[in-house]
């Protein structure tokens, strides 16, 4: 579960788009993980891959990956260093992941719609963040819109209704 607040994200739905994200790019099925926010990029439940300290993202390169994305949302380190200094986070603990995170969704322009429950709409505008969103351009395993939105209604995230 996201750690911050529902009142501090804006809403049930953003905690609940979190956690879909979260499973989405498997961080949060990692055991011993603090709920994925202690996950090095390339860990699986099998092999753990974990760092030990939120005083600042690790910066761990994965050469298998070429990257060296980090925390329960896997954020490059690149993109860490920009955004600790745009949203003044302290360390990259578990409410600065959630912060930056919601951020990234924030200028992608999908809170208006994630807030709505427009989820379809909210994840077509991210998939270009986070690799295992259907349709971008990463050439990794992406997860099927059913599955993303039984997540995040699993997650207590609702949906639009239509009639």
């Amino acid at each position: 579960m996201a750690i911050i607040t529902e009142q501090r994200a804006g809403g049930v739905n953003r905690c609940a788009f979190l956690d879909m994200i979260a499973w989405s790019e498997g961080t949060s099925r990692i055991p011993n993980s603090d709920d994925g926010y202690r996950v090095l990029v390339g860990a699986t439940p099998a092999h753990p891959l974990l760092f030990d300290s939120y005083v600042a993202h690790p910066n761990v390169l994965n050469k298998a990956f070429d990257s060296t994305a980090a925390g329960r949302y896997q954020e490059k380190w690149s993109n860490w260093v920009s955004y600790s200094k745009s949203l003044s986070l302290r360390d990259f603990g578990p409410l600065s992941q959630d912060q930056m995170a919601l951020q990234q969704i924030r200028e992608r322009g999908a809170l208006p719609f994630i807030d709505i429950g427009n989820f379809e709409k909210a994840v077509r505008l991210c998939s270009n963040i986070w690799a295992s969103l259907p349709g971008n351009g990463y050439g990794q395993h992406t997860n099927t819109i059913l599955q993303l939105e039984a997540a995040y209604t699993g997650a207590g995230g609702a949906l639009i209704q239509t009639a």
